[in-house]
């Protein structure tokens, strides 16, 4: 190949890797392969539209920034092209436990854009094609490459499909609906014809975004202000962001007036109206949704935050609607702050084709068909993050099954990422996909900040983090141990001066010699608090550590009883989760087994035993019987 984007337009062209779709999935997909050492192709309708942000701008959130902070710990590129762009950050949570606090940042749209085409026509090996894919080009349930509508053919030794709302997808605003991955994009309906062919399973989805209006024309005295927090906060564990001004979000609520407009156009909704029939994310309703389901509510709030430092338009997150534009209209005019705003871009809904994600390995390569990968919304889910997670992955074992290596599958007690792969593959979805916390049994453990020394280690095997970025993680590991030691063996005694800084911080004085690790338990006091009481000798050990570590030391110290009940669960569990299946096990011929259990045993194929026992209607009875099968057949062989 002689040129990094002229050869793209020639006929015939062989990869290691080909990706489809170039979201926040696809491009994670494509610069993990590229920089394992893989020759990709990433096939996108519109090379303008790269990590295009169709919905909010923002990155992060509860459940969702731990991802982030894992894809980044990984050697992914959202973290990194977050902390670039974003034009506010903040820490949510702060005032729960540390299981539960995350990141998150409202992204400048067009600098993320713009950040990340940088990124992938710079990295070597990476080619940019731009065209809509026709069909699969399959050999033996083997993918060989694909086929593009103006007659090219890329080969590859593995595909991965990261196409977003874009499979069959239709548009719909009030009574109007027209073919388009989003407004103004040309939907890929011969892609799905492919995907059925090859005996895919196909489901249908929606999903909806809020109108857009001009930050001009809004009232912000009467709205309250949402600002950003200082103090260095940052998704990547590599790069210091650039210091920069950081522009508030407002926050207002709808009122009943509100709530009349939409009851009365509900009959113009296209939930009412049939002429949307794909089940849309639960746990992000449009307004009509939150009018049908909470009648007795009096208000929801509406959060009014910037689409980027350069442009006046702003988003209304929890206005989201499909409604006519006209009622759009009248809905935004009667919630406070938005009386006078003028309306840019109407919310509409989009309707597309989804994979029925259980016929994935945990690998996220298909069952039935070998090198074919799949990432993103086209598995269900919704979100940036989830979408860059699995892309990552997906990219991850594409690489390695090109290479013919075994693939990498994370764990459900590793990372958040293996918690959302294993749900989707294990569970299925009848509804958009949405990472939170409470799915993560072991959430203590996979908390936002520990995501570079779990996975770091990982990403260096894989050649996605650098010699250097694993020694700072070394580095800060060793900073841990030292600092844990010294915390330990640290003393505080009953004394005058020590019982006026304890009554000053607000906890009760000391009635007995204490060690600094036992005093940090206390809810009132901080790392610094801490140091402050201990000998010169103590605090030249202790006080110049860098943030990073005190923070994992005072976690450490607070919840060292909770963290090791659950790294005792996880042993527990261990020897049933990582016990293998055989591939192709004839599960009806197993005596013992419920006749559900062997039917969804044998239409799913569960990889391991501790998969089968999350398949609903499985039961712990069912996974005995597995198990003494299993260790009987081990036996005789």
């Amino acid at each position: 190949m002689k040129g990094r984007r002229g050869d793209a337009a020639t006929a015939g062209l062989n990869f290691d890797v080909v990706v489809v779709g170039a979201g926040h999935a696809g491009c994670e997909a494509a610069l993990a392969a590229a920089r394992m050492g893989q020759r990709v192709a990433l096939v996108t309708l519109s090379v303008e539209k790269i990590a295009l942000m169709p919905c909010n701008p923002a990155v992060g959130g509860v459940g969702k920034g731990q991802l982030t902070r894992e894809v980044d710990a990984l050697g992914g590129e959202q973290g990194r092209n977050t902390d670039r762009s974003f034009i506010q950050i903040k820490m949510l949570n702060t005032s729960k436990g540390p299981a539960v606090r995350a990141l998150r940042a409202q992204a400048d749209k067009r600098l993320y854009e713009d950040w990340m085409r940088h990124t992938i026509f710079r990295t070597p090996g990476l080619e940019v094609v731009q065209g809509e894919v026709a069909s699969l080009d399959v050999s033996r349930e083997t993918v060989r490459g694909l086929r593009l509508v103006d007659g090219r053919r890329l080969g590859a030794r593995a595909v991965v499909l990261a196409t977003g709302t874009f499979l069959r997808a239709k548009v719909v605003i009030g009574d109007r609906s027209y073919p388009a991955g989003r407004v103004g994009e040309l939907p890929a309906d011969h892609l799905s014809t492919s995907l059925r062919a090859v005996g895919l399973e196909l489901g249908r989805f929606q999903s909806a975004t809020p109108p857009r209006i001009d930050g001009r024309t809004i009232d912000p005295a009467r709205m309250v202000p949402q600002p950003g927090e200082e103090g260095g906060l940052r998704f990547s564990h590599w790069q210091e962001p650039a210091a920069r001004t950081q522009v508030p979000c407002y926050l207002t609520y709808t009122t009943p007036d509100t709530h009349d407009v939409v009851a009365s156009h509900l009959h113009l909704s296209p939930l009412k109206s049939g002429s949307i029939g794909g089940r849309g994310p639960r746990y992000c309703p449009s307004i009509d949704r939150k009018i049908i389901n909470f009648p007795d509510r009096t208000r929801h709030p509406v959060f009014v935050e910037p689409e980027g430092a350069r442009t006046f338009e702003m988003y209304l997150q929890g206005l989201t609607t499909s409604l006519p534009v006209f009622v759009q209209e009248a809905i935004i005019r009667a919630t406070p702050g938005l009386e006078n705003a003028r309306l840019v871009r109407p919310g509409y809904a989009v309707e597309y084709d989804y994979i029925i994600p259980q016929q994935l390995k945990l690998s996220l390569e298909y069952k039935h068909m070998q090198g074919l990968f799949s990432a993103g919304q086209i598995n269900g889910t919704s979100g940036y993050e989830e979408a860059a997670a699995q892309g990552l992955m997906a990219g991850i074992n594409a690489a390695l099954s090109a290479r013919g290596e075994p693939p990498v599958v994370l764990t459900r007690d590793q990372a958040y990422i293996g918690v959302l792969i294993d749900d989707l593959v294990t569970k299925g979805v009848d509804e958009p996909y949405r990472m939170f916390t409470s799915r993560a049994e072991y959430r203590l453990i996979l908390r936002h900040d520990n995501a570079d020394e779990r996975l770091s280690a990982m990403g260096h095997a894989l050649g996605l983090i650098s010699d250097a970025q694993l020694e700072q993680v070394q580095r800060k590991q060793t900073l841990i141990e030292e600092g844990s030691l010294a915390l330990a063996s640290a003393q505080v005694r009953p004394s005058q001066a020590s019982d006026e800084a304890l009554e000053s911080l607000g906890t009760a004085p000391l009635t007995e010699t204490q060690s600094a690790a036992q005093l940090l338990r206390r809810p009132q006091l901080l790392f610094d608090d801490v140091v402050r009481l201990l000998d010169a000798t103590a605090r030249d050990r202790l006080g110049g550590l860098p943030s990073d570590v005190a923070e994992q030391l005072a976690i450490r110290a607070q919840y060292d009883g909770y963290i090791e009940r659950q790294m005792a669960e996880i042993r527990r569990h261990k020897a049933t989760e990582g016990t293998l299946i055989p591939r192709g096990l004839d599960f009806h011929s197993l005596e013992g087994l419920t006749v559900e259990a062997k039917d969804k045993l044998a239409r799913l194929q569960p990889e391991t035993l501790g998969q089968a026992s999350r398949i609903a209607g499985v039961s712990p009875a069912d996974v005995s019987v597995l198990m003494i099968h299993l260790h009987r057949r081990q036996a005789d062989s």
